[in-house]
C-alpha cells in the first residue's frame, strides 16, 4: 500500500527483456536503502526488487503489467517516480494507493499558469472507474486531486514542488500515463453494480 507521495525520481539505466518479462534497472537516491523482495511503486506500479547493486536496483515487470501500464513505453534514460510502501504508523499525506494500475490515459494538454500547471488527460471511462470533482486519483503514482472531470477527460493542478520532483516535469502532450482510481470509489461502484443485479 502506498500514499502517492513520491519519495524520489529514478533514472532507468538498463532495460533487459527475458521472454515476456522485462527487467528494469534503476539508479536512485533510495536504491541503496532497499531490500530484496521489497515492494516499490514505479510510476504507480507496485514492483518487487529482485537485485541490488549500490545505488542501483532491479525490478521485473511481467506481460500483464506491461500491457496494463505505460512501463513498456519506457526507455533507458527516462525518469520514473519512486515510492516505498507506507509504514503502518505513518501519516497518510496523499490517499490510499495500491500500486495496481487500472488503466492508462493520454496527456492531451498542458497549461502553464505562471507558477502552476494544469495537465489534462483523456481516458476510457467505465462504470467501475469513477471520477468526481475534488476526488483523488493516482497519475504515474502521484496522488492528485481531480479537477473538472467531464465524460472521458479530467484535469489535475500541479504545484511547483510536485512539478520539479516528479516525472511531470518531463511529461509531454501525447504521453501515456498510469491511472489508478480511488479504491473507495471502486468498492462503491462494485457494490452498486451487484445491488442492481440482485434487485
Amino acid at each position: 500500500m502506498f500514499t502517492g507521495i513520491i519519495e524520489s525520481l529514478g533514472v532507468i539505466t538498463s532495460i533487459r527483456k527475458e521472454g515476456t518479462n522485462v527487467h528494469f534497472t534503476i539508479e536512485s537516491p533510495i536504491s541503496s536503502a532497499l531490500k530484496i523482495d521489497q515492494s516499490v511503486s514505479h510510476n504507480g506500479v507496485c514492483l518487487t526488487v529482485v537485485a541490488l547493486d549500490g545505488d542501483l536496483h532491479t525490478v521485473t515487470a511481467v506481460q500483464e503489467t506491461l500491457q496494463r501500464s505505460n512501463l513498456g513505453d519506457l526507455q533507458e534514460g527516462d525518469f520514473v517516480n519512486l515510492e516505498r510502501a507506507m509504514l503502518a504508523n505513518a501519516r497518510l499525506d496523499g490517499h490510499l494507493v495500491q500500486g495496481h494500475v487500472d488503466a492508462t490515459g493520454e496527456c492531451i494538454a498542458i497549461e502553464s499558469l505562471d507558477g502552476s500547471w494544469y495537465f489534462r488527460f483523456h481516458y476510457t471511462p467505465t462504470e467501475e472507474h469513477l471520477l468526481v470533482d475534488k476526488g483523488s486519483i493516482s497519475v504515474n503514482g502521484v496522488s492528485l486531486t481531480v479537477v473538472e472531470p467531464h465524460d472521458d477527460i479530467f484535469s489535475v493542478a500541479i504545484i511547483p514542488y510536485t512539478f520539479e520532483h516528479t516525472t511531470f516535469k518531463t511529461l509531454q502532450v501525447g504521453d501515456r500515463v498510469n491511472l489508478e482510481f480511488d479504491i473507495i470509489g471502486k468498492y462503491i461502484a462494485r457494490y452498486a453494480k451487484l445491488y442492481r443485479e440482485v434487485y
